[in-house]
């Protein structure tokens, strides 16, 4: 799978917290709204 800037994101799953708990979520539970990701290799690591 590859990832270019201006394509269409993949869809995927990932933990989220959300409303005071945690919950799995979807890209594709958001489509045709406005998504911002961001991604923080390591946060909250030691390393």
């Amino acid at each position: 799978m590859s990832v270019l800037v201006g394509n269409a994101a993949p869809d995927f799953e990932a933990g989220a917290y959300f409303d005071g708990g945690f919950e799995n979520i979807r890209l594709s539970d958001y489509s045709g709204k406005w998504v911002v990701l961001c991604f923080y290799p390591g946060d909250f690591t030691y390393v």
